[in-house]
């Protein structure tokens, strides 16, 4: 089996690959990374990553960035458990979350609410753009919600696609949204994920308060 090295911050969006990497059992080492906007980079992070982003997965020191490729990469180490989708459909319908999650949701959405400088530099419109994000989140909450009737979001077993979403949930709650009163799915959804002991033992290690739903 290959050296697994996961770079990641507390609460952000490697809470999911950290989490499948738990679900796989799969022995790795978590490296703890300032990401926040404003944090010092060290020279290496930046030189593994000139994107500055998270999270980083390295497999046998082969370095590969983006959400949806790093879920794909876990994936594979235990194909046995079809955390990308035990179909082919399912396999669709989960690079589909996990697309529009990256793009959408979190690139866009949030990307307004935490990060409008991202989008303009005239300090003047980032209110505005603060405003645009969040409701975006808002109106994406509610399509989620929407699609999230049973426990999982692909199948019948845990995928990429709910480890993200879990993460999203955390972010709602982080940005005062009423999620338990907005999104009852949304919720149901979270509540049973996080009985998960691999989502326990990622929150426990990056040093997160469990999620009061």
């Amino acid at each position: 089996m290959p050296l697994v090295k996961l770079w990641y911050s507390p609460g952000a969006c490697s809470l999911a690959p950290h989490m499948l990497l738990n679900e796989i059992g799969h022995d790795f080492e978590p490296i703890r990374v300032p990401i926040r906007e404003g944090a010092h980079l060290t020279e290496d992070f930046i030189r593994l990553n000139p994107k500055k982003r998270l999270p980083v997965l390295a497999l046998d020191g082969e370095v590969i960035t983006e959400l949806p490729a790093i879920a794909l990469a876990i994936s594979q180490l235990a194909p046995q458990l079809h955390l990308m989708g035990k179909t082919p459909l399912g396999q669709a319908r989960v690079l589909e979350w996990l697309n529009w999650l990256s793009g959408t949701v979190h690139g866009q959405a949030y990307g307004g609410v935490w990060r409008p400088q991202r989008f303009a530099d005239d300090e003047a419109l980032h209110p505005a753009i603060t405003a645009k994000g969040r409701q975006t989140v808002a109106d994406c909450y509610a399509m989620i919600d929407a699609k999230l009737i049973g426990p999982y979001a692909v199948g019948d077993g845990p995928t990429a696609a709910d480890a993200f979403l879990y993460v999203l949930y955390r972010w709602g709650v982080g940005i005062g949204l009423d999620m338990r009163g907005a999104y009852a799915n949304f919720t149901r959804f979270a509540e049973n994920l996080a009985q998960r002991p691999s989502l326990q033992r990622a929150i426990a290690t990056e040093g997160l308060a469990p999620l009061a739903v």
